[in-house]
């Protein structure tokens, strides 16, 4: 080997190594400047209403702001189509809900939001809750299944939109009891609660978050919560696989960024808000609204949004849904 060519690689082996402490050196200075957060729905609803809290703690955490940006519609695939194209350098990062496995499932997509936007972490989880307008007589599942098949086709039920979880949702629960039921589809969720708070529509399987006061308050009436078992926050509401054995669907709220994000950015980002996630303010704050936190790792998020996919591909396929 000679001389020109030992001190060839010698100077190929520092570069890569300068390269490599400047990039490591760059991710550990991140956030230099603020952070977009995009949240892929309608200021409101769960995603935006746990966005919100998260953005600040982190704010306040790292010296920069994490500023929310809602980019609602065609059931999240707008704001994921955002993400998905940002550029990967950490200052595009995206809160979600678990309408995140939703859509893939039920839209024709121009991109595989699943492989294009990767999971960074999980913030919480809650299930959906089955509500009613006060003026629909129902207090319990079974008096809502009786009353909707005695009327095929005449009650209305709202969604935050055509293909979104709150519409399959309500499809599954369809499908299981055996109900036929028409379909008012809104451009977000917090659209739908307007209508469903004034009467227009009269029920809504739809998300705990941001309800609670009200059922407190007696605007809207919850007739079961979605998860299999009665929910910790709602223990005197009934589960509807009481009613309906099986029935299932809770929905989740995390943290995801652009495909080849630095993984040193990817672990910081999941460092903190799993720090975040254990501040006494915060816990109690997704509590009150009815979610348990949860926190992990990227890995564990990724085997959640993965397994959600494979399930609403199935549910796709047994409601005979039209994908459009």
């Amino acid at each position: 080997m000679t001389h020109t060519t030992i001190k060839s690689i010698a100077t190929g082996i520092l570069t890569g190594v300068f390269l490599v402490c400047s990039f490591a050196a760059w991710a550990q200075a991140w956030p230099a400047r603020p952070v977009r957060v995009v949240v892929p729905f309608a200021p409101g609803g769960g995603a935006d209403l746990t966005a919100r809290p998260v953005a600040q703690k982190l704010s306040e955490s790292l010296g920069q702001q994490f500023i929310v940006d809602n980019r609602g519609g065609a059931a999240g695939a707008i704001g994921m189509d955002i993400v998905a194209k940002a550029p990967a350098d950490g200052y595009t990062i995206m809160i979600v809900s678990g309408s995140f496995s939703v859509t893939p499932a039920t839209q024709k997509m121009s991109f595989d939001p699943i492989t294009a936007i990767v999971p960074v972490v999980e913030i919480g989880y809650t299930p959906f809750v089955l509500m009613v307008h006060p003026s629909l007589p129902p207090r319990s599942t079974k008096e809502l299944i009786d009353l909707v098949r005695s009327r095929p086709g005449k009650i209305a039920y709202a969604s935050s939109g055509m293909g979104g979880l709150t519409h399959l949702g309500t499809e599954l629960f369809a499908s299981m009891a055996k109900l036929q039921m028409i379909h008012v589809p809104y451009k977000s969720t917090g659209a739908a609660m307007i209508d469903l708070l004034s009467g227009q529509v009269p029920m809504m399987i739809g998300s705990l978050l941001g309800t609670v006061t009200y059922f407190e308050s007696g605007r809207l009436r919850p007739v079961a919560v979605t998860s299999a078992q009665r929910w910790p926050s709602q223990p005197k509401l009934p589960a509807i696989a009481e009613t309906l054995p099986g029935f299932e669907t809770v929905v989740y709220y995390g943290v995801l960024a652009p495909k080849g994000t630095p993984p040193q950015i990817m672990d910081k980002l999941n460092l903190e808000v799993n720090r975040i996630l254990q501040d006494g303010s915060v816990k109690k704050g997704l509590q009150d609204q009815g979610m348990a936190a949860s926190g992990g790792s990227a890995e564990e998020f990724g085997r959640r949004i993965r397994t959600d996919y494979q399930r609403w591909i199935k549910v796709v396929k047994d409601t005979n849904f039209k994908i459009e």
